[in-house]
């Protein structure tokens, strides 16, 4: 395929996956609001309800690594649709939870609507599959700066749940859980019908030794070489520790930040608009932190990020009883995120092998989502036990090993590229 065509390619496969992104993503926005103040009254335990970020987040996790090995064999497209549309029946199932208030469909569905979550990073991979080296970060940062608009509605669902639930009879969690299920369907439509071509069958046809023909063998060894490749490239490990290590420090203080701020008597409105902020702060500068990207270079801008979230991090526990100090942290935490997922995530594309280029990318994602959940599993209780300082400062704790990384010598080396 000529130059030219490739580009047009790459304007399509942005446009499709910019429109799924701002419709599934108030989907995903649902869960680490409503979600988590659904499981505090369906299970009235303040550690079960951190529990709820815990399922999305390991269903985001464990959906990682299935939604990259389908991409490697069936392209971008039939994953990221199916995704969405798992996703959308996990939303469905929530409405029968939150209609009844039952508990084992309430974790099951919050599972499945994870894999929204999933589908939504690996868009930003996918963005990156026909970008020019020097344009990467710009390319994954448009596909994750439009999320913004989804991922800010999601969590302000309650209010238009309230007048679905007065016409339907539905509760109010139940209607915004079947607003979630519309749009997470919806996203799932438009990747089906319009990712046509397919930008990894694409590459793959530039490039025969990308990671989708048979050369990688079956699921477990697809498993396998992407492991061994995170381990054994310098480069990959580094920004794999700056993906996961900015995913667990943001989610172990953002999962309880909603039960926080209730406790100190913060209406479910205030919740929304602060979970909302905190959105806005990790996807909404998002292309200005890809043209840092691509400009200073990702280790400066992984290091941008890493100061921003120590800056929240002292915030929230200098202040916690101050609800404004509170918002504030939250939205500097996601922009922190913001500066070194984008950073870390145009690493990783870079210095990935094309082989193994799906494969490695849904691994990373299963590995992020995984170290998130395990921070939400703890939170929950370090919070019950402990306040917000303690969750603040043990965050500031996990963050240290990737600040002492970015500042040493091996990757100011290695990562000047």
């Amino acid at each position: 395929m000529a130059e030219a065509d490739l580009a047009a390619v790459q304007r399509r496969t942005t446009r499709v996956l910019m429109a799924s992104q701002v419709i599934g993503t108030i989907g995903v926005g649902i869960a680490p609001s409503i979600g988590i103040l659904l499981a505090g009254e369906v299970t009235d335990s303040e550690a079960l309800a951190g529990s709820a970020r815990t399922a999305s987040t390991l269903g985001a996790a464990l959906m990682g690594i299935p939604l990259g090995n389908l991409a490697a064999r069936r392209g971008r497209r039939v994953a990221l649709a199916g995704g969405w549309w798992l996703a959308a029946a996990g939303a469905a199932v929530l409405v029968a939870a939150a209609q009844w208030s039952l508990i084992v469909p309430l974790f099951l569905g919050l599972f499945l609507i994870g894999t929204g979550l999933a589908v939504s990073l690996q868009s930003r991979f996918a963005a990156t599959d026909l970008a020019d080296a020097a344009t990467e970060g710009r390319a994954l940062s448009r596909v994750l700066w439009v999320g913004t608009f989804g991922s800010v509605l999601g969590p302000n669902l309650g209010a238009p749940g309230e007048r679905i639930g007065d016409a339907t009879g539905l509760t109010p969690f139940a209607g915004a859980f079947l607003i979630a299920a519309v749009g997470l369907a919806a996203a799932g439509l438009v990747i089906f019908v319009w990712l046509r071509p397919d930008p990894l069958l694409v590459l793959r046809a530039a490039s025969p030794a990308t990671d989708a023909g048979p050369t990688p063998g079956p699921r477990k060894g697809r498993v396998r070489v992407a492991i061994a490749e995170i381990r054994a490239e310098p480069l990959v490990r580094v920004a794999t520790a700056a993906i996961v290590t900015g995913q667990v420090v943001m989610v172990a203080v953002m999962t309880m930040t909603p039960v926080h701020v209730d406790h100190h008597g913060g209406s479910v409105t205030l919740v929304g608009v602060t979970i909302s902020l905190h959105i806005a702060g990790m996807y909404l500068l998002s292309p200005v932190v890809g043209a840092i990207t691509d400009r200073r270079g990702h280790r400066a801008t992984i290091g941008i990020g890493i100061a921003i979230l120590v800056a929240s991090l002292l915030i929230g526990a200098a202040r916690p009883d101050d609800l404004a100090a509170v918002v504030v942290a939250l939205i500097l935490l996601g922009l922190g995120w913001s500066f070194v997922n984008v950073a870390g995530s145009a690493l990783f594309s870079t210095a990935v092998s094309d082989e193994n280029r799906a494969s490695s990318q849904g691994g990373v994602d299963a590995l992020s989502n995984l170290g998130g959940a395990a921070a939400a599993l703890a939170a929950g209780p370090l919070l019950a036990v402990t306040n917000f300082s303690v969750l603040s400062l043990a965050a500031l704790a996990a963050l240290t090993p990737l600040a002492l990384v970015v500042t040493g010598r091996p990757l100011a080396a290695s990562a000047a590229t």
